[in-house]
């Protein structure tokens, strides 16, 4: 669902863009405000797959290292372990809950000016790509984004690991006999 919503969001822009009348001005400002959705997007996909693998982010540093760490792909989990001093398959779970905000704040400080060069200049250059006219702007717009959602999603894989067999803190009530999980009797 991801990726079809940030390929979708990416193609309709540009479909918009090549629409007569309404100008270059009108579809670089459409696809700015994508921009925005698609860091939004990418964020509840973070935070989602976070709370799917059981791992608590009520704390605003925990949620921005989880958040930038997924969205920024590989190079972030390598920051991350370096700065953390701890390294492993599956960071996310492993190194969030375990290290102290402070840290947390160190890794954040970096993550954040990679995140400003690197995820900054590729929405950049999706967002002239998407004001290219005759239509070839929706193709651009829709890769793109579905590149970017590929690679989110990679990362994601990559932080947390295999998704669960059950939600976190589910239990099977098969073997309970008389005892109904909805409460009724």
């Amino acid at each position: 669902m991801y990726r079809t919503a940030l390929a979708g969001t990416g193609a309709a822009v540009g479909a918009v863009a090549a629409a007569p009348g309404v100008g270059t001005a009108a579809g670089l400002a459409l696809a700015g405000g994508e921009v925005l959705s698609s860091l939004e997007l990418s964020a509840l996909f973070a935070l989602s797959v976070a709370e799917v693998h059981g791992v608590r982010v009520d704390e605003l540093e925990r949620r921005r290292t989880l958040v930038l760490g997924v969205v920024l792909g590989g190079g972030a989990s390598q920051t991350i372990e370096k700065v953390a001093g701890r390294t492993g398959p599956h960071w996310a779970k492993a190194i969030v809950n375990a290290i102290p905000v402070s840290q947390l704040k160190q890794i954040n400080k970096v993550l954040g000016q990679n995140f400003v060069t690197k995820w900054g200049t590729k929405q950049g250059i999706i967002v002239l790509g998407n004001v290219v006219p005759f239509g070839i702007g929706a193709v651009i717009g829709g890769g793109a984004n579905l590149g970017m959602a590929e690679l989110t999603v990679r990362a994601a894989r990559r932080a947390f690991g295999p998704a669960p067999t059950a939600w976190p803190g589910s239990y099977d009530t098969s073997s309970v006999s008389g005892v109904d999980p909805m409460g009724e009797e």
